[in-house]
């Protein structure tokens, strides 16, 4: 800044004190006498501090910056002006600045209107007051805004990889769930089987035992035998027109045993049977041996098991000699499959 020329000296005239004063709307006591001040570039300190032009951020400067070079160059202009002119001092009133950027406005183009808004964002009193550093606050209070976002961009990726995660969780276990089920049905599944299985082994062990018992107390009714006709089988031979005992083809003389222990309930000629024994058991099943050569039993006599009978013949309507055995349950007309009556005996003919 370039110094002034000193102005003159003007005489001190209390009694001719304009009634003009400098910011003040009347005369006080303690204002004056006055001298007129001729600022020089000596008497004008450079100004500091808080004053001072930072760099602009964004196209903004600070208000606080802008107004104190407004003063001093109020100030400046105010000296110069009594300097040239010699009266007092002039009040000065300054505008309020909205925002810096529409000082530096060259009308190339229009700052937008949230700029003006974002210029004071963040700003106390207390720091406009004291000439904090404006546009470092509006830049602290942007990062924290940005940090809140994202925060709150954090916490929302964070909830959603939570529930992503709570998800594959659950459907994990669902599938551990499903696989343990699946699991439990094919063991349970399989000890069911195994059960199944081990009680028909048990049970087939135990007619087995049965059969063993039963079978010391019967006995086949010859040996040294073929079978030659079984129960059912069709023929005209017959005059049923089928077979209803089952013929061990052995040689005439062989052997003849009672089955079971019982009583000798007919003994004797029988026409087509030729010589016929009917043995009585207790339960009531007859059991008849039929072709025989001779007779060795008489009626009413009681006989034990594997006792001799009599001897295979080929008496009555026969082909050759063999034993004819039928079996009639509880005595009745009709008979029954020998075969299958004797292997219910624990018997295989």
């Amino acid at each position: 800044m370039a110094s002034n020329r000193p102005a003159p000296e003007a005489p001190f005239i209390p009694a001719q004190r304009e009634s003009e004063t400098f910011g003040y709307d009347a005369y006080r006591a303690e204002e004056g006498p006055w001298e007129e001040w001729n600022p020089t570039e000596e008497s004008i300190a450079p100004v500091r501090g808080r004053h001072r032009v930072a760099k602009q951020r964004g196209g903004f400067a600070r208000s606080s910056t802008v107004l104190g070079v407004g003063v001093i160059a109020a100030v400046g202009a105010g000296g110069m002006a009594s300097a040239n002119t010699g009266k007092p001092p002039v009040s000065i009133s300054l505008p309020d600045l909205p925002s810096v950027g529409s000082l530096f406005d060259d009308g190339s183009a229009k700052a937008p209107e949230a700029a003006t808004t974002l210029s004071n964002v963040g700003v106390t009193s207390v720091e406009d007051e004291q000439g904090g550093d404006a546009g470092e606050a509006l830049r602290n209070r942007i990062m924290a805004q940005a940090e809140q976002q994202q925060g709150q961009a954090d916490s929302k990726a964070n909830a959603v990889a939570l529930a992503a995660a709570e998800k594959q969780t659950a459907d994990a276990a669902a599938k551990a769930e499903k696989e343990a089920a699946a699991k439990a049905a094919t063991a349970k599944e399989k000890a069911e089987a195994d059960a199944k299985k081990a009680a028909e082994a048990a049970k087939q062990e135990a007619e087995e035992k049965r059969l063993a018992e039963v079978a010391k107390q019967y006995a086949l009714p010859t040996s040294s035998y073929t079978i030659t006709s079984t129960f059912g089988q069709a023929g005209s031979m017959w005059s049923s027109g089928y077979h209803t005992g089952l013929d061990f083809a052995a040689p005439t003389g062989t052997l003849i045993k009672a089955v079971h222990s019982g009583k000798i309930t007919e003994a004797g000629w029988a026409g087509s049977y030729g010589y016929r024994t009917i043995l009585t058991l207790d339960d009531g099943t007859e059991l008849w041996f039929c072709h025989q050569s001779s007779i060795s039993v008489s009626v009413g006599q009681q006989v034990s098991t594997g006792e001799v009978i009599g001897r295979v013949g080929a008496t009555g309507n026969v082909t050759g000699p063999h034993l004819h055995l039928e079996v009639h349950p509880g005595g009745q007309a009709t008979g029954i499959d020998p075969m299958a009556w004797l292997r219910d005996k624990g018997l295989n003919p």
